[in-house]
């Protein structure tokens, strides 16, 4: 799974015993030779979904990580572009890769902007949160993005129990619920707390509309269903 390149099981080990931030600025230089960066694929068929909603001014990548979003937004904005993330290390190897965007730490829980942006993304982020942190996350996304503003972020369609990807992310979640009840710092990264029904009702909570789209261009599944959809949340007012 991993490159030459990439971590080491024990530099892996290092990450997970660590916090959240902790753990993210170890892995930071070795992040994009990971599985865990959101492959091309996943970025270009978002971008493709977005384009016709589109123009868009300023745009804002919400816990960037190593800055892969900044591949959707540079496309599709046509003003400033911003990544936050609360890891310096993470926000380092973002800055070495796009010097032109502007970077900000912060936490996602209580993202500093207030009507700043046209269109707000996030990639891989929201199993960092847990279930009752998700309404700060998403208020402060509503804060931040204009009127008319759009929050847009691939979500994996339900895994049916017949799948051998139910069992693996269940079995990795529980591990995780094991790890954290033995060992502090707690490591927070769940794949199964945010299924789409509670996503979209705390969304709805924050204030903003949501509708989905299928990205049908990363393939279905065999019943026809798309594998990812693109979750859509729309701020309330005339852009």
């Amino acid at each position: 799974m991993f490159s030459p390149q990439g971590p080491s099981l024990r530099e892996l080990a290092m990450q997970a015993l660590s916090s959240v931030e902790r753990g993210y600025d170890l892995l930071a230089p070795k992040f994009d030779r990971t599985p865990f960066r959101t492959p091309d694929g996943v970025l270009d068929a978002t971008a493709d979904a977005l384009r016709p909603l589109g123009p868009f001014d300023r745009g804002l990548d919400v816990c960037c990580g190593t800055g892969a979003g900044m591949r959707v937004l540079e496309h599709l904005c046509q003003g400033r572009i911003t990544g936050v993330d609360f890891s310096t290390g993470m926000l380092a190897q973002a800055r070495s890769a796009h010097p032109d965007a502007e970077w900000v730490r912060a936490d996602g829980r209580a993202l500093p902007f207030a009507e700043a942006f046209d269109l707000a993304v996030s990639f891989g982020a929201l199993g960092h949160f847990l279930p009752a942190e998700r309404p700060a996350l998403f208020a402060g996304v509503y804060r931040a993005l204009r009127p008319g503003g759009l929050f847009a972020f691939p979500i994996g369609s339900p895994q049916p129990i017949t799948s051998g990807w139910y069992w693996a992310l269940l079995g990795f979640d529980l591990a995780v619920r094991v790890r954290n009840a033995v060992w502090r710092p707690p490591f927070v990264m769940y794949y199964r707390t945010w299924p789409l029904h509670a996503v979209r009702n705390d969304l709805a909570a924050s204030g903003f509309t949501v509708t989905t789209v299928p990205l049908t261009a990363l393939g279905r599944r065999e019943d026809g269903s798309p594998r990812h959809l693109l979750v859509l949340a729309r701020k309330a007012g005339t852009p």
